[in-house]
Parts: C-alpha cells; structure tokens; sequence
C-alpha cells in the first residue's frame, strides 16, 4: 500500500485539538506521568516508583469492581457479579507480575536508595488494607497507622465495618434455603470471620449437587479464584522481598520476610477449601 492509499484511508484522523479534548487531557497524563519523583539520583528508584504505583492503580479497580459485586450479591443478582469477580481476577495476575519487574532490583541497587524511603512501607498501604477488609480479614490494630489522617481514617472505618464479599456469600446460601447459623447471619462482621460447621455444610450441599446450586456453585469457584490469586502475590511479594533485602527489618518496622510468610497461613474463605477434603 502506498503512502496515497494510506493518507486517503486515514484522512478522518483528528489533528487539530486547539478545542477539544485530547487522550492525554482524557487521562490527565500531565498529571499521572509527573508523580515520579525520586528523592535519590539513583537510576532506579524509577522503578520502584512506577511499579508501586501501577500496583496502587490496580488495586483501586479492584475496589471498584468488588464492591460493585458486593452489592450486586446482596440484591440477589449473582450473575452480574461473576463478570466483576473475573476481573478481579485477571487484574490479580497482572499485580503478580509486577514482581518479576520489580525483582530485577539487586541488593546492591536498592540500598542505594532505601534510606530515602524513612520509615514509608508498602505495608502502610491503605487500598491493601480495604482489599484485605472487603475479603473479610479485619484486624484493628492496622486502623493506627492511618490515624495521621482523619479523613482517610474515616473510609477505612467505613470499609472496616462493612459486610464483606464472603459475608454477602453466605447470605446467598441462607437465601437458597441452606441451613446457616442465625448467630453467623447475625455477626457483627468487624470480628475476624471463623469457620462455622453450619457455613462448611452448605457449602458442601452446593457441591454435592452442582445443577440445583449451579450459580452458588459458580460464586465459590470465583471466590476461590481470588483467594488463590491472593496468596499467589503474596508469595511472589514475599519471595521478591527476600531476594532483594533478605531477611533485614521491612523499612516500615515490621519483620519483614517474617511477616510475609506469616499471612500466607490466613484463609479468606476457610470452608470453600475444606470442603475439598469434605467431599
């Protein structure tokens, strides 16, 4: 094809924007692309900038989309949910994968930089916390950190108290007509959730008969799903940790590699992975 054809092809492209709005105004790039600022002349704390926060933008739509299927759940309408909970999932896997980038950092390049950090951690990070909340693991005592901040405080409180995903969950299998615990539907749902027989039962009844509880059957498959994603970038954050810093105290106190091995022992959703020893 000639530079003719082509030119003749693509003469509706838009050239002229002295009015209109351009991609770059759409997405406010002056903005986003200006974020960057190391406090280090080191090549690559560029880096470790970027990849933090291309991690935090992920992690806003995954908000964004859980609690679109928390409330979708709550009304009853499970199948719109399953299209957000799969994204949910997808976005998990490109999170995964920002630790191979980020694992290119040795040691050596690292400590370069790390003292410009203070005491700033990415377990400071607050949307982490609201994934953790609207999953279900609540603990108090992370609430402190963002005391600085009486307005962000305020939403996290609000995510704190809210029901969560699996909370939604199990008041769709008492809305099928499966027997759970009234002291469970009732719970204040700021306490870390426990396993409950009544809830493993259920889950195992949508199990054991897959046609009758197709859409329940799905919700479990999704929610496991994430759960698995989870942990996997957990492990990959944990493993990523060690190979550049080792086992040295996280620059926000905690007890770095320690701690990242610790939580990958919590469950999300401890009956969805019993009830495959169950079956």
């Amino acid at each position: 094809m000639t530079d003719k054809q082509v030119d003749k092809i693509e003469a509706g492209i838009h050239t002229d924007f002295r009015n209109n709005m351009t991609y770059g105004d759409y997405l406010k790039l002056e903005t986003l692309l200006s974020s960057q600022q190391r406090l280090s002349d080191h090549h690559d704390e560029m880096l470790f900038i970027v990849i933090h926060q291309v991690s935090e933008l992920w992690m806003k739509l995954m908000l964004h989309e859980i609690r679109a299927a928390i409330i979708s759940i709550s009304n009853g309408e499970l199948s719109p949910a399953f299209k957000m909970l799969a994204r949910v999932s997808k976005i998990q896997s490109q999170i995964i994968h920002a630790w191979d980038v980020l694992s290119t950092l040795t040691p050596s390049e690292y400590l370069e930089f790390r003292d410009e950090l203070g005491q700033s951690s990415g377990f400071q990070s607050y949307q982490y916390r609201m994934i953790e909340f609207a999953l279900g693991y609540k603990t108090p005592h992370v609430l402190t950190i963002y005391e600085k901040d009486t307005e962000l405080l305020n939403i996290l409180q609000e995510a704190y108290a809210a029901p969560s995903l699996y909370d939604v969950a199990i008041r769709a299998l008492a809305r099928e007509g499966l027997h759970i615990n009234e002291e469970i539907l009732t719970r204040d749902v700021t306490n870390p959730y426990k396993s409950d027989d009544s809830v493993a039962k259920a889950w195992c009844a949508v199990y054991s008969n897959v046609e009758k509880y197709w859409d329940l059957y799905e919700l479990a498959e999704k929610l496991i799903d994430i759960e698995d994603w989870l942990q996997q970038w957990r492990f990959r954050h944990m493993k990523t940790v060690e190979r550049i810093i080792g086992h040295k105290v996280g620059t926000g106190g905690s007890s770095g590699v320690t701690y990242l091995k610790k939580v990958l022992d919590h469950r999300f959703f401890p009956e969805l992975w019993d009830v495959r020893t169950t079956l």
